[in-house]
């Protein structure tokens, strides 16, 4: 308890939840729909409610998704899903719950919630922003954060990244303890 209040980290998963999930989903999605004029279709067909009920389907899983992994990392990783010690980056390797089948479980999140959203606007640049956020991610993560981790966690991660995959979640979940041992 006196260590969770010591870091103070409300305002950090404040921040860092707005400048990264909110910024993603809500902020530059409403730019779009004003910059290109996007209207809601007409839900009059099978198809435009189809469309509506697997977008309402990725959003809400993905909202879920996201916030189950902003809880990991409060509470196994002891930080935020901020950068760097100001941010209250992890100070922990959180392999619980979803990471234990794929390593990026909260960009899988927004990602969804992003295509959820261009099913229910019905909008092809809907969905070419969440192809080029997807495309920068993935770089990022190759570029910067997977090296970043490796040097924090070491051999931890280095396991972890041999075990589990990046983007397509593996059946069963992986158990870090098992890797040890073998």
């Amino acid at each position: 308890m006196t260590e969770t209040r010591n870091r103070r980290l409300w305002w950090r998963h404040a921040l860092s939840f707005l400048v990264a999930p909110v910024t993603m989903t809500v902020f530059i999605p409403a730019l779009i729909v004003a910059w290109a004029d996007i209207r809601l279709p007409a839900y009059d067909s099978p198809s435009t409610i189809g469309l509506l009920l697997v977008g309402c389907l990725l959003v809400a899983g993905g909202v879920g998704m996201l916030l189950w992994t902003v809880y990991l990392f409060d509470r196994v990783g002891k930080g935020t899903l901020g950068v760097g010690e100001v941010m209250g980056q992890p100070v922990n390797l959180v392999v619980h719950g979803p990471y234990r089948h794929v390593r990026n479980p909260m960009i899988s999140g927004v990602v969804a919630i992003l295509l959820g959203e261009a099913a229910i606007a019905a909008s092809g640049w809907m969905l070419l922003w969440a192809a080029t956020f997807f495309v920068m991610l993935t770089t990022f993560i190759q570029v910067w954060e997977e090296p970043h981790l490796a040097e924090r966690f070491g051999e931890e991660y280095t396991t972890y990244r041999r075990n589990v995959p990046r983007w397509l979640p593996r059946i069963t979940a992986w158990e870090p303890q098992a890797s040890r041992s073998s």
